[in-house]
């Protein structure tokens, strides 16, 4: 298999990427975005790209990939409405757009959220916008796609977050990590199981387009 990810710098893209870089089902990785993530590996290229909402220079990278595997995000916190929906609505549809322009027969995997609004109309601002994301993609005329909506992301084998707050509270949660693991199992995963859930639904598929945190621990397990 050959996946395209983006996001690879942030914390679930960098789990995403370290397993898809263990794993030997994935032959090759193609890696979008603005800066480096840090690694090598024969089957590792990166493509530098700086405006998120025009992939026509690179739309042709595309046509050989067999999944996507969409992990870039941000948070609301602070941010107005058309902000959020800007950096979040509009770039993965427009990253959805030239990938299915380019390859329809690619499976798209996008990392959306816990508690996500599918009906568009609730008065949670993120989980509207999230919800629109998604219902957008699953328009789309891909192969397949999949909404993975992690709750709680314990990041593993070195991956750290590059928001201060959030990596302060992994540091400071961390010793409790497995009794939240055992307390709420339906809601707390890890990086390693996000990455090894979107390598399995991209290659055998999956009964739900929408993955929850349950869903997601079943697969990285298999």
């Amino acid at each position: 298999m050959k996946a395209v990810i983006f996001g690879a710098t942030g914390m679930v893209g960098s789990g995403v990427l370290r397993e898809c870089l263990d794993d030997p089902r994935v032959d090759a990785i193609v890696v979008i975005g603005r800066s480096a993530v840090g690694l090598t590996d024969p089957k590792l290229r990166e493509i530098r790209h700086t405006d998120f909402l025009d992939y026509t220079s690179i739309q042709s990278e595309f046509s050989d990939c067999d999944a996507c595997f969409f992990c870039l995000g941000v948070s609301s916190a602070g941010m107005r409405e058309d902000k959020y929906r800007r950096l979040t609505y509009d770039l993965t549809v427009a990253a959805a757009n030239a990938m299915v322009s380019a390859n329809p027969t690619m499976t798209f995997c996008y990392v959306s959220g816990a508690g996500t609004d599918s009906t568009e109309r609730g008065r949670v601002m993120w989980a509207r916008v999230k919800g629109q994301t998604e219902n957008a993609i699953l328009r789309l005329p891909f192969k397949a796609a999949y909404m993975f909506r992690p709750g709680l992301i314990i990041p593993l084998k070195g991956v750290r977050s590059k928001t201060r707050v959030y990596q302060a509270f992994y540091v400071v949660l961390r010793p409790i990590f497995p009794i939240l693991r055992r307390l709420a199992p339906r809601y707390v995963t890890t990086t390693v199981n996000i990455g090894r859930a979107m390598i399995q639904v991209a290659i055998n598929g999956y009964g739900k387009t929408i993955l929850e945190s349950d869903d997601i621990d079943r697969l990285g397990a298999t």
